[in-house]
């Protein structure tokens, strides 16, 4: 299964959006990444062609299994490379900086050895 960062952090923004929010919308994801609704539209009508989101009639956006499940891995990446980042004392803001870059790169190998070293 092969994503683009751009649709990796889409999901990831769904996800996350999901645990505080009753629903989420397209005007959700755009405030909370800063970026402009026309470009959120676009990137969900591509997320929807790949069936990672379901969009109701009512504009509301709900991972699908396979969204879900991408979005959960590259936020697991997240959480453990900042903290892994952050144990060998890279400061907080660059380590959260720095885990947002790897976490789309990086192998399954290489992520499973840092978490077993963990």
């Amino acid at each position: 299964m092969h994503i683009n960062e751009s649709a990796e952090n889409y999901l990831e923004t769904i996800l996350l959006l999901s645990r505080k929010l009753p629903v989420v919308r397209s005007v959700d994801i755009a405030t909370e990444l800063n970026f402009k609704k026309s470009s959120i539209s676009i990137a969900m009508k591509n997320l929807r062609e790949k069936n990672y989101i379901t969009v109701t009639d009512a504009g509301f956006i709900y991972l699908t299994d396979s969204g879900k499940e991408i979005a959960e891995m590259v936020f697991e990446r997240h959480e453990v490379l900042s903290g892994w980042l952050m144990k060998i004392g890279v400061p907080e803001e660059i380590a959260t900086e720095d885990a947002c870059k790897i976490e789309h790169i990086i192998s399954k190998e290489s992520f499973q050895a840092i978490k077993n070293q963990l």
